[in-house]
């Protein structure tokens, strides 16, 4: 297909699909802005911390600083706790710092420091002067890395930075910056080179204006690392940043790498340091960094932590994070490792009470921990889901559920809903694999086999049912090279048969048996030799510091794509820059990656999907920040890569692109993920619109959609997983639809799910998720906002019928500008509306109405001259094996239970508004000069006789409290005998039969009574008040309504 051809098949989808070139942009936004997602956890494992800021005043409040989280506060000593960063422009943040002099002012430097190959960046400093509440951006944007931040203790203007810099290529923007004016301007009063930037700072805490700062040369590329160079070091500045010397007395020479410092909070003439060199270790000074005397060679993995406490009250107890923890009673000469159990290691941010050093707070790549005994027992906060996923799946039961894999935290599953009343909690989810878990990918006909891949390539098959796991990784015969893995290998189940696998190494390796056997293709990368490619002007070398840490090799697959319209059909990208089609099944290749206008080559290939809806279209997303190249790659072909158009309007440049997906029913509508949020293009690709409302802008590694429930779901790195539950809305979004006065979306089948509340009441110190709404969604549009009615409803209505056209439910729906949601329960209508602020269904209360029996029913959505109608179809719950004459008569017997309570209370609102017609004049006669004593006789006559009545009719009987002796007032007996009834699906019994006669009879007989005093007493009364010219008590006979 020729070029001109492409741009006019291109400019067709424009003309046909566009949403947002038709309508007010504004519109659409609005839209997008009301999605409801729901974060579904787990946050039974936590994410990567970098940082702790406490209010030493009052340690119960402490902020935390995520690697890709955001910001996160507790006021109550890690019960509960608020996200404060989420409506900003970034989620990594390196440091926070609290102002000692007012804690309502905060600091905080984005852009974690910890070097990974998966770390993600910041655009400055931002400050607080409410608690965090709101943020306003202080500049600093391109320093990208922040390794520090300290405020003044008595003075909060003045602020010290240690800008580490871009990780990925140089840049000027790095050294200590400081204001002196609250953030409106900035020096930086220290800078080396742009490969050099700080990494740590310390402030003494006696003298502020003398400063410690770890001056940190490094780089990291795709292909490898470079952890130190001449230009590291330790430097001090004693007149607050005017001149700065480096230390050297006693300190190691040649390349410098990381560097952690701190200072002794009670003689801060004590200073250690931890330094990355040859001869690097813990070093000690006992006179403000003078001198120096090692201490020990202790240093683990001095690349991702780097990071040393000194206890506040003893300077001999010293503290190394690692991926254990490192404890020291005698200054850093001997260490142990095995203080701190129990918990995830991998450790990055440790406070330490100045008063109390016994209470310590930990943050490690598994999130929060608290100790209150020096570490020797630890509680984790398991309340924040803070996962980092990688890559995410899905099965076929239902509910379905959700799997996915975490950063250094394992793979594991857990359902999209559950059957308890509470929602997801942490102990739904469940482990299918360990390591740093990335792919994870379900049989979608055999729920228990589990696909699950750990870092560099070890895969392995899990049988749910049986738990036993089968490792698959491919494997050379002897004598020949290893094969290549990437950290996240891709494993693909193909479309056509999910027994036939594809996995991605330096080869493509295909099984047509579950992984038990492979074939594998040639190599598909470029096959560089990483030795021979230089990182800042050097060429790796056995003394390179952190030498490629965190790649263990380069040059292999990233993403692989089987197109679902023809088998073998096969595409893949790799990390060095090339991009690969097949359309043998794998027996020859050709890389169409230079068709990829604008892009460096070689650039990181993060997603490659083949179209379901054109045998020749393929999509791409590349990522170059690798090479330190932040531009927005996001192309499409209709020739199977042979030419490409780029898609990226209205993403932002400097958002890089992580994952693209079509939807599986609309060819139009696409989906994009990056490090910087979500993105929906309703038109192709041709304009793209951030995905907003409650998610927050954090990474999105990847997205997929279940096919059967057309949920979004979204696998962030940092604030774990997020569905939106039932898209249609986005689906279906048009011209039309956003033009019209009123628009009902087709409404998703439902099921009715049986629920229970299986755990008692667990404090706040819980992970709770939301379960979707029970029953069917109905989603609607709305193009103006409504007029309120005369009683402040909302003039939208909602009605439910059979198939008879029988009102099985009438609700009242929002009537919002934009898009609405309401949900209808698959019941009936209560029994008795309930009052505001009521539930149903619950110890005391109403019950709610019967549940519908499985069918279609019509649903009808009112505004004004306006309605639309969906159908919608029920079925029951598959674990309810009930037959369907059974569903009928227990069905038939909660109507008529329904019925029952519905007369109960007409009768009694009729005996209470008679009661308070009678009460109301006898107010009046108590004002009036003189009463005839005929009237005050009947009047006394009637009060008792109707007050009586209306007793019996009461929900209570006039009881009050509970227990006591004799039978319980018939109302509860009827309603508490509805709810048991509604709890299990059977026919009634003849008892229940019987006994629902004699109810009736009761209340017949209690009705009677009612009749009675109005026929007579209230009767004598009105004729005795009329003679006397006293207004009429209008009393109505009780009736009995309806069943249905």
């Amino acid at each position: 297909m020729n070029r001109t051809v492409l741009a006019l098949s291109f400019l067709l989808v424009l003309s046909l699909g566009s949403v947002a070139s038709a309508q007010d942009t504004s519109t659409l936004e609005l839209v997008l802005s009301q999605l409801e997602w729901r974060n579904i956890g787990p946050a039974i494992m936590g994410g990567r911390i970098d940082d702790f800021a406490v209010v030493e005043s009052n340690p119960h409040i402490a902020f935390v600083a995520t690697a890709s989280a955001g910001i996160w506060k507790t006021s109550n000593n890690g019960v509960t706790w608020k996200p404060l960063f989420d409506d900003q422009p970034v989620s990594s943040i390196g440091n926070i710092a609290v102002a000692a002099s007012d804690p309502s002012i905060l600091w905080a430097g984005t852009g974690e420091p910890a070097n990974r190959q998966s770390s993600s960046w910041g655009d400055g400093v931002y400050k607080s002067t409410d608690g965090g509440e709101s943020w306003t951006h202080m500049g600093l944007e391109n320093t990208h890395h922040i390794g520090g931040v300290h405020i003044h203790p008595r003075n909060p203007d003045i602020v010290y930075v240690a800008a580490i810099g871009h990780l990925w290529g140089p840049n000027e923007e790095r050294g200590v910056y400081k204001t002196t004016d609250g953030g409106k301007t900035w020096t930086n009063t220290k800078f080396i080179d742009e490969n050099t930037g700080f990494i740590d700072l310390a402030m003494d805490p006696e003298s502020p204006d003398t400063l410690y700062a770890a001056a940190y040369q490094r780089r990291r590329r795709a292909y490898g690392f470079n952890g130190g160079g001449p230009s590291g070091g330790l430097y001090k500045t004693t007149d607050g940043g005017a001149s700065w010397k480096k230390l050297t007395e006693g300190l190691p020479s040649g390349d410098m790498g990381r560097i952690g410092i701190d200072i002794y909070r009670k003689d801060p003439r004590i200073v250690y340091a931890i330094i990355q060199n040859e001869e690097g270790g813990i070093f000690r000074s006992e006179d403000k960094g003078a001198s120096w005397t090692r201490m020990s060679d202790t240093n683990p993995r001095p690349m991702y932590y780097s990071t040393i406490r000194i206890d506040p009250q003893n300077d001999q107890r010293i503290w190394v994070m690692g991926s254990r923890m490192f404890y020291s009673e005698d200054g850093g000469k001997t260490f142990v490792d095995d203080r701190v159990t129990m918990i995830h290691g991998d450790f990055h941010a440790m406070w330490i009470n100045p008063e109390n050093s016994n209470h310590m707070l930990l943050g490690s790549d598994g999130g929060i921990h608290y100790s209150y005994d020096r570490g020797l027992t630890w509680d984790f906060v398991n309340t924040l889901a803070l996962g980092q996923f990688y890559e995410v799946g899905y099965d076929m039961d239902t509910p379905y559920n959700i799997y996915g894999g975490l950063q250094d935290n394992g793979s594991w599953g857990g359902p999209v809903r559950t059957r308890y009343q509470q929602g997801i909690t942490n102990e739904d989810w469940f482990r299918v694999g360990g390591g740093d878990g990335f792919y994870t990918q379900i049989d979608p006909n055999d729920p228990t086999t589990v696909y699950v891949e750990s870092q560099n390539g070890n895969l392995r098959r899990l049988d749910l049912e049986s738990l036993e796991t089968k490792s698959i990784r491919p494997e050379p015969e002897d004598g020949e090279d290893r094969y290549r893995f990437d950290w996240n290998s891709p494993v693909l189940l193909s479309p056509h048969d999910s027994t036939t696998i594809y996995y991605g190494g330096n080869r493509l390796f295909t099984s047509k048996n579950r992984g038990d056997v492979w074939t594998r293709s040639v190599d598909l990368t470029k096959n560089m030799d990483r030795d021979e490619m230089p990182i800042m002007g050097v060429m790796p070398s056995d003394e390179t510091l952190s030498r490629n840490d965190g790649i263990s090799s380069y040059g292999q697959i990233i993403t692989i794509s089987e197109s679902p319209l023809q088998v073998g059909l096969l595409y893949v990208g790799t990390d060095d820059g090339n991009l690969q089609v097949s359309r043998d099944g794998g027996e020859s290749w050709t890389n169409v990656f230079d068709g990829l206008t604008g892009v460096p080559d070689p650039t990181y290939v993060s997603r490659v999907v083949a179209s379901r809806y054109a045998e020749g279209r393929v999509y791409t997303t590349l990522d170059g920040h690798r090479n330190d190249d932040f531009g927005t790659y996001v192309f499409m072909s209709d020739d199977h890569g042979d030419s490409w158009r780029r898609i990226t309007s209205g993403i932002p440049e400097g958002h890089t692109m992580n994952v693209i997906r079509e939807h599986p029913r609309s060819e139009n509508l696409l989906f994009a993920g990056g490090e910087l949020g979500a993105y929906v293009s309703f038109d192709r690709g041709a304009m793209w619109h951030e995905l907003t409302g409650p998610l927050p802008r954090v990474p999105v590694d990847d997205i997929t959609i279940h096919p059967r429930e057309n949920d979004l779901i979204l696998a962030t790195h940092g604030r774990s997983i997020w569905v939106l539950d039932d898209m249609t809305p986005l689906e279906k979004m048009s011209e039309s639809v956003m033009s019209a006065d009123l628009h009902l979306f087709e409404i998703r089948d439902a099921i009715s799910y049986r629920s229970f509340r299986h755990k008692g009441n667990t404090g706040h110190k819980m992970f709770i998720a939301p379960n979707p709404p029970e029953g069917a969604l109905v989603s609607y549009y709305l193009k103006d906002e409504p007029a309120k009615e005369e009683d402040g409803e909302s003039e939208v209505h909602i009605t439910v019928t059979d198939a008879s056209g029988h009102v099985v439910r009438e609700l009242e729906g929002s009537g919002q500008r934009g898009l609405n949601r309401a949900n209808w329960d698959l019941r009936y209508d209560a029994p008795i509306p309930p009052e505001p602020g009521e539930s149903t269904g619950g110890f005391g209360d109403p019950p709610p109405g019967p549940r519908v029996l499985p069918g279609t029913y019509t649903v009808k959505v009112t505004l004004g001259d306006h309605e639309a109608t969906q159908t919608v179809s029920v079925s029951d719950d598959p674990n309810v094996l009930a037959t369907s004459s059974d569903r009928r008569a227990h069905l038939d017997y909660l109507l008529e239970l329904r019925g029952l309570i519905s007369e109960m209370h007409e009768s009694h609102q009729v005996a209470a508004d008679l009661e308070e017609q009678l009460a109301s004049l006898e107010t009046s006669l108590e004002k009036a000069d003189s009463v005839a004593q005929s009237v005050t006789t009947a009047l006394a006559a009637a009060q008792e006789k109707v007050v009586e009545a209306a007793r019996l009719l009461s929900r209570d009987e006039g009881r009050s409290g509970f227990g006591g002796g004799g039978p319980r007032p018939l109302f509860q007996r009827v309603t508490r005998h509805m709810r048991a009834v509604d709890g299990y699906t059977e026919a009634p019994s003849a008892k229940q039969k019987s006994q629902l006669t004699a109810w009736s009879r009761d209340l017949t007989e209690r009705k009677s009574a009612l009749d009675a005093a109005v026929s007579g007493e209230v009767a004598e009364l009105n004729r005795v008040i009329e003679e006397s010219a006293v207004p009429r008590i209008l009393a109505r006979p009780v009736g009995r309504p309806t069943s249905q």
